[in-house]
């Protein structure tokens, strides 16, 4: 298995029951915002260019994200590169304005998240794996493709290796029929 199949397998055993994966496709966005909202002030001015941290971390995952995948690292790149101009907007704004949305994302996003988890009745995969933090946007945008009947290869090696770690009774992607 390639690095992205490993990494969305053991990332889709956490993730298995359908009202989970729905909790992620909300819960991840809000966070990804609340996150870049926080990290986008102090903003610094390096030979013109506004930067952040959170210009820096979305530079830092677009490394992580094309080494595992070209199409989906430029997918990921887009959408991080997005939250982070949608953070850097709402920065510019007051700060309680900043601060209701980027802690406000962040807070939600998270009790959503772990709602999902009652419904699975598993702990979040990043109690085990802090990379798990980093795959979770990725495994959401990886869901919309197999939703869209894209990748299709690629949902196969996840679908064949997951049930092993879960037993033969286990529900397939959300995406599965």
């Amino acid at each position: 298995m390639t690095s992205l199949e490993r990494h969305l397998t053991q990332y889709a055993a956490y993730h298995r029951d359908r009202r989970n994966v729905a909790t992620h496709f909300v819960g991840i966005p809000l966070i990804v915002i609340g996150i870049a909202t926080l990290l986008s002030r102090p903003v610094w001015s390096v030979a013109g260019f506004p930067l952040s941290i959170a210009v820096l971390v979305v530079l830092g995952s677009a490394v992580f994200y094309v080494r595992l995948d070209a199409r989906f690292g430029l997918v990921m790149t887009a959408l991080f590169g997005g939250a982070a101009a949608l953070g850097a907007a709402l920065a510019a704004a007051s700060t309680p304005l900043w601060l209701a949305v980027g802690l406000g994302g962040f807070v939600i996003g998270w009790a959503i998240q772990f709602v999902g988890h009652v419904f699975e009745g598993r702990k979040p995969a990043f109690l085990d794996d802090l990379v798990g933090l980093l795959v979770g946007p990725l495994f959401i945008v990886a869901e919309l493709a197999f939703a869209l009947g894209l990748r299709r290869e690629l949902r196969g090696v996840i679908e064949r290796h997951t049930p092993r770690e879960l037993g033969p009774d286990a529900p397939r992607s959300a995406a599965s029929p």
